[in-house]
């Protein structure tokens, strides 16, 4: 079977069982990795099918990972909702309810909410990691990956200050080799010309493939997000048909407060068994695989 067909079978397929046990033998084997002695099917689940079951490719993204999270303890170590919960309750961000077309998960940034006066980059940048470890779990998000909107209005001085080389280089190494993730596409709305500088410190650091898959929309946003996204799945601010913009963020922001205990298990043993539970989940894997036997 190739690795999209392996990515399709159910998480306790036994023709998976060689594919996780030569990770987790080659895992166990590696100097970078001696002071963690287990890593349960979950979590190695994540890096096969985020490189379609390619052992070595899966390896050195476990890899890079586990090193990212020891450079990196300011953000990784840290994963409390309740300590950002006024940059949340902004309307700053959402994960949207329904998938788009093709089944990945949306998520919507609102970069004008966000008052660098009273929220550093790091703490944002820390919202994101936090839904990207929820996410990360659910089997179908593992499938078919994740697109995201940027909108850029309200983009200032102050935030492009924010931005540093060095945090500019943790967040294209989360978005592009870091973590067990398919980025399928990033779309940017309402970017002003003084967002331009920052982004070019980020783009070099980018791999082709994910510059290809980055669309730059401006402020006439609507038609062209219909060309990626069904309008089932967006909220009417951004040309769909689906629940409005501050209730959908109201309701992650809820989520990922429901998470907090979740969240901070993953800080402090990231391989370890953690199961994501049906009342911690925002769509039921049995509500989702119903939704696209009936597209």
């Amino acid at each position: 079977m190739n690795g999209p067909q392996l990515s399709d079978l159910p998480d306790d397929s036994e023709q998976l069982d060689p594919h996780v046990s030569g990770l987790r033998q080659r895992a166990l084997q590696s100097s970078e990795l001696s002071a963690v002695t287990s890593f349960s099917r979950g979590f190695l689940l994540k890096f096969l099918r985020a490189r379609d079951f390619d052992v070595e490719l899966c390896l050195k993204l476990l890899l890079n990972y586990q090193r990212w999270r020891r450079e990196s303890p300011e953000l990784s170590g840290c994963l409390s909702p309740s300590s950002v919960l006024g940059l949340l309750s902004t309307s700053y961000h959402a994960v949207l309810p329904q998938r788009d077309h093709a089944g990945s998960r949306v998520l919507i940034y609102r970069i004008g909410q966000w008052n660098p006066k009273d929220w550093s980059a790091f703490q944002v940048f820390r919202v994101s990691l936090m839904t990207s470890e929820i996410i990360s779990m659910e089997t179908q998000t593992q499938r078919q990956g994740l697109k995201v909107i940027f909108d850029l209005q309200g983009w200032s001085l102050g935030h492009a200050m924010q931005i540093n080389p060095s945090l500019a280089r943790k967040i294209s190494s989360v978005l592009s080799e870091s973590f067990p993730l398919k980025v399928r596409g990033i779309h940017l709305v309402n970017e002003p010309m003084f967002f331009w500088p920052v982004f070019a410190l980020i783009r070099p650091f980018l791999p082709d493939k994910i510059k290809q898959r980055i669309h730059m929309h401006g402020a006439d946003f609507h038609d062209s997000l219909s060309d990626f996204f069904s309008p089932a799945a967006l909220p009417p601010e951004y040309g769909g048909e689906g629940p409005g913009i501050e209730e959908v963020c109201r309701d992650w922001t809820n989520h990922l407060l429901q998470s907090e205990g979740l969240l901070q298990q993953i800080a402090a043993h990231p391989t370890a068994d953690i199961a994501i539970s049906q009342e911690n989940s925002l769509i039921s894997e049995e509500a989702e695989n119903e939704q696209y036997s009936e597209e």
